[in-house]
């Protein structure tokens, strides 16, 4: 069975902005009583986090299946990704090409994914990374790509909900409010 997570990644955040927009956004989910304001014991990976609260299926699709644990905020450059598995694919922001580093069985794509490897590495020490196509050979911020199923996503600023069910779609679209308009993406997986 194992244990899911689902984060919704800030993509617009700044590090000088990410602290206090986790704050602006963490009192607005308290508010809604879809978190308590009182950290628990309830997230994986984390001392503390904030459980659900009274109102927590004001931001699932199903609310029959109640979430058996809390939100974990992370704050500070990271590479959000799904947990198990891998990305199939990378889509470039400028050509819209595919970078394939599975076949369609799973199989590893000899090479794909050398370039990609560096630009992982590169983000995590410095916050900056590019990536040149396959395709149009343009170099394009790592930020920019986007990856099959939201596997990956580059920010400072993630909600981590760990085995809630699937986020309604207006829910996503409140918070993005919340954090000023920005982008999110909602990256999720299992452990």
């Amino acid at each position: 069975m194992g244990d899911h997570f689902q984060t919704v990644v800030d993509l617009d955040a700044t590090p000088a902005e990410a602290s206090a927009l986790a704050v602006r956004a963490l009192d607005w989910l308290v508010r809604e009583g879809i978190v308590l304001a009182e950290r628990t014991d309830c997230v994986l990976g984390a001392r503390s986090g904030n459980p659900p609260g009274e109102h927590w299926a004001k931001a699932v699709i199903e609310p029959d299946r109640e979430p058996t644990d809390g939100l974990k905020l992370e704050i500070g450059r990271t590479v959000f990704d799904g947990g198990q598995g891998d990305a199939r694919y990378a889509t470039c922001p400028r050509c819209a090409g595919r970078t394939y580093f599975y076949t369609e069985t799973w199989e590893s794509v000899e090479g794909a994914g050398e370039a990609f490897d560096g630009a992982f590495r590169a983000w995590r020490e410095t916050g900056e990374a590019n990536v040149t196509c396959r395709h149009c050979e343009s170099a394009s911020d790592l930020r920019a790509w986007t990856w099959a199923d939201d596997f990956f996503a580059f920010a400072y600023l993630g909600f981590e909900f760990w085995n809630w069910p699937e986020f309604a779609p207006q829910f996503l679209d409140d918070l993005a409010q919340v954090l000023g308009g920005h982008r999110v993406v909602r990256v999720w997986g299992k452990l």
